[in-house]
């Protein structure tokens, strides 16, 4: 298993793919076990950002109004 200072980072500042801690932890996202990965990371956030507001937004409508597909105030 490869340490995390090993792996490869994504330096939100520069854009670059770094090897290992070069840089501070808030400028970093990661790790990836290749450089290539590193370099997605960008799409793999939007990615993961729009699936977490979507399913926010599926918990914040549970329980919601019937008009919204939800029946049990029919009971």
């Amino acid at each position: 298993m490869t340490s995390d200072s090993e792996k490869y980072w994504y330096n939100l500042k520069t854009g670059e793919v770094e090897k290992g801690y070069e840089s501070p932890a808030v400028d970093r996202a990661g790790p990836f076990d290749t450089p290539e990965e590193a370099a997605q990371a960008p799409e793999v956030m939007r990615r993961r950002s729009r699936a977490w507001a979507e399913e926010e937004a599926r918990d914040d409508a549970w329980g919601g109004s019937p008009a919204s597909g939800d029946t049990r105030g029919d009971q």
